[in-house]
């Protein structure tokens, strides 16, 4: 599949409801009809809504393909909707709560008081998917403390604005705290942030739902991209659409559906993002500067009641996935092992997923083994069976994976040697 990847690329994009006119430099435009998601998303069927069961108390053991002797510990319960983990210094983690907390987690027990000084956080939504996301500190935090939230902002009438916050961790508490990045995109969910090796900060900010997922494709809305910034907010000099009239200047790539993680490869340097799907196409991405990776003009994938999204999977000038999910899991956070804990699990990608095609309780890590190239060699379920949807997987400074479970009563659980 030849897929071309001019750098800083840029595509001038007019959009309608029912059309996408696509236009480069020396080409004639053409127009694209969008897929029937795009007006009838009533016909989708109900999702199927099962209780997960209860997790046990202490650890489990178990094994993999090529890491023989296991054991899953459940560090604490209790985290409600957690989201993501930032590790301190000291040992201690921070987690995220989607309703809006940010707690503590201090020699394996769950801090019963939640952080103070979070900014007031939209949760809830159009569909029950926003509140409090990310978390990341600065590469520097042992010098000056800094910590950033990706969070919905109350943006009026239930909806919420997907913004980037930087507070000073003191020892208990975020002190200064304000806004440092807001996107004026409402409507939208999930949204990671990480810094990459050029000390810069990415973030991902997904698309709406229909009828208005076009806007991935609009270079005048932050909506269905990954934006690059400065550590105190402002706009790099070199990212790719600086000077471009009508296009945000902070976008670094477009045409995303639902950024879920972002890390950065530890060999390449290369910013990687996991991507939800509809009912199939979930996406691993390699993001390159001012690339369009599609939404929705093309997709692997089906929407909720079968219909293709696009005709064609792939179009000449946008980004291809390097690993593409059918059906869909739900893909979530990741992280890349580089510890020593488990050798054979080095240069493996871990990605968390909510269920596999559609159906409840088949939650999951995903285990990833690539060649020298970066291309994909084989998969491996993890931790299914314990029904749990996956919300996020971390490697730890001890060189642990350390994973979230995404229910309302969700756990912070540890993978370690036995």
């Amino acid at each position: 599949m030849s897929i071309t990847r001019g750098k800083w690329l840029w595509w001038g994009l007019a959009v309608t409801a029912a059309t996408v006119g696509l236009t480069r430099s020396g080409t004639q435009p053409h127009k694209q009809t969008l897929a029937p998601h795009e007006l009838n998303s009533g016909d989708a069927p109900s999702p199927i809504i099962l209780e997960p069961p209860e997790l046990p108390n202490g650890h489990i053991d178990f094994e993999s393909a090529e890491e023989r002797h296991l054991r899953l510990v459940v560090v604490t319960k209790g985290l409600e909707q957690p989201w993501s983990i930032a590790f301190l210094p000291d040992g201690a983690m921070l987690v995220t709560e989607r309703s809006g907390r940010l707690r503590i987690v201090r020699d394996g027990k769950l801090i019963p008081s939640p952080v103070a000084g979070v900014p007031p956080v939209q949760t809830g939504g159009p569909r029950g998917l926003q509140g409090l996301m990310d978390i990341a500190l600065h590469p520097h935090f042992d010098q000056n403390k800094w910590v950033y939230l990706a969070y919905h902002k109350p943006a009026g009438g239930g909806a919420g604005e997907t913004v980037l916050a930087r507070g000073i961790w003191n020892g208990t508490a975020l002190v200064g705290v304000h806004n440092i990045f807001e996107s004026g995109a409402v409507d939208t969910e999930a949204s990671r942030v990480t810094f990459g090796r050029d000390g810069m900060l990415y973030m991902s900010i997904s698309a709406p739902g229909s009828p208005t997922v076009q806007r991935s494709q609009d270079p005048n809305d932050y909506a269905g991209k990954t934006v690059r910034l400065r550590d105190d907010g402002s706009i790099p000099d070199d990212n790719p659409f600086v000077g471009r009239a009508g296009v945000k200047p902070e976008i670094f790539t477009m045409g995303h559906r639902n950024g879920h993680g972002l890390a950065v490869n530890p060999e390449t340097g290369e910013l990687w993002e996991t991507e939800q799907g509809p009912s199939g196409g979930d996406e691993l991405n390699v993001l390159r500067p001012g690339g369009n990776y599609g939404w929705p003009l093309v997709s692997y994938g089906r929407d909720y009641w079968g219909t293709p999204i696009s005709v064609h999977p792939f179009r000449q000038g946008m980004e291809d996935p390097i690993v593409v999910w059918l059906p869909s899991i739900g893909l979530t956070g990741m992280t890349f092992y580089t510890g020593e804990r488990f050798p054979h699990w080095k240069r493996n990608l871990f990605v968390g997923g909510l269920r596999e095609g559609g159906i409840p309780g088949t939650g999951q890590i995903q285990r990833i083994t690539f060649n020298d190239r970066w291309e994909e060699l084989r998969r491996e379920p993890l931790l299914m069976d314990l029904k749990q949807r996956i919300r996020d997987v971390r490697q730890g400074p001890d060189g642990l994976l350390y994973v979230l479970t995404a229910e309302e009563d969700g756990a912070l659980l540890r993978i370690e040697p036995r």
